[in-house]
């Protein structure tokens, strides 16, 4: 498989702080690739690093096959980015925004054209930017991003401000690009939901470290299995538990046992049921949960401490 992104090594220190700490990513070409991190985890200067706006501490990095290092201009013509800021003149219509961006990557005038009707904007153009609404702006910030036709796209929180409906809108057209394309789609997002329904593959970012990488079918088929048990004595209940050899924890306020892959759940859960019954321990419920993005995120990214400061 080849990669639209790799990284190895990539640092980038800001005095006695490690914003982005040796990280080795890999993005399989074609994939959407879900960038997930609390704020502050790296995320930011990671883009900036691989859109060469910043130059790393150490390590390299390659976009379409091309060191940013020994290549920033190469590099950046095969990347379409679109960050929070916008920039676009608000007077003008749609197409002439785009139209000045196009002269100046000096790409035919059709390409204009070519990157409304992809991005559903084509009886919009002429209307000018400050008619639009939020989710019209954002279309045209991808439809920029876009121009000329780049292999690899990166979206930094591209439902920012959307309401349901638009985000909906954003969800279904982001699925599509790659087929639509042919482009690899990174994107960054702190909306665990919407980056479960879109992604392809996942990398979490922990105190600028990369914790978790990889098919988001395949990470969360290799979860444990949990079952949340609902009853008034949860501190005692859990100390049965573990007395007779269960893996139960406190998560999210709940009692939850945890199955290893290919345990069984069924016999697991009515053994627990009946250590737990027999010691006269009230149980209200119990509940499979679904083996969900937000609990990969949960057991990868929120369990690994800051690094050390450099000296």
């Amino acid at each position: 498989m080849t990669h639209a992104i790799q990284t190895q090594g990539l640092t980038r220190r800001f005095g006695d702080h490690t914003a982005v700490d040796h990280v080795g990513m890999t993005v399989p070409e074609r994939s959407i690739y879900g960038f997930l991190g609390r704020n502050g985890a790296g995320k930011t200067t990671t883009i900036k690093l691989l859109l060469g706006l910043l130059r790393p501490d150490a390590g390299s990095a390659w976009v379409a096959g091309i060191d940013i290092a020994s290549d920033r201009i190469g590099a950046a013509r095969k990347v379409g980015a679109l960050l929070e800021a916008q920039g676009f003149y608000p007077n003008l219509a749609g197409r002439e925004n785009l139209d000045l961006s196009r002269r100046l990557l000096g790409l035919p005038a059709n390409e204009v054209d070519r990157v409304l009707e992809v991005t559903e904007l084509t009886v919009h153009g002429r209307r000018r930017v400050a008619d639009y609404s939020l989710g019209m702006r954002q279309r045209l910030g991808l439809a920029r991003a876009m121009l000329g036709a780049p292999p690899v796209l990166i979206l930094d929180e591209p439902t920012n401000g959307l309401d349901p409906e638009g985000i909906a809108d954003m969800r279904g057209f982001l699925r599509e690009l790659p087929a639509r394309t042919g482009a690899t789609v990174l994107l960054s997002s702190h909306l665990l939901g919407e980056i479960e329904q879109t992604a392809t593959h996942i990398g979490i970012l922990s105190h600028g470290r990369l914790v978790l990488e990889g098919a988001l079918d395949e990470l969360k088929a290799g979860l444990a299995s949990e079952v949340a048990v609902e009853t008034d004595t949860p501190e005692r209940a859990m100390a049965i538990a573990r007395e007779h050899g269960f893996n139960v924890v406190h998560a999210d306020d709940a009692l939850v046992a945890r199955f290893a892959p290919g345990e069984e759940v069924r016999t697991g859960t009515a053994a627990l049921n009946r250590v737990l019954c027999v010691a006269g321990i009230h149980i209200h419920a119990l509940a499979p949960r679904q083996r969900t993005l937000e609990t990969l995120y949960r057991q990868a990214a929120l369990s690994v401490a800051p690094a050390p400061a450099q000296p």
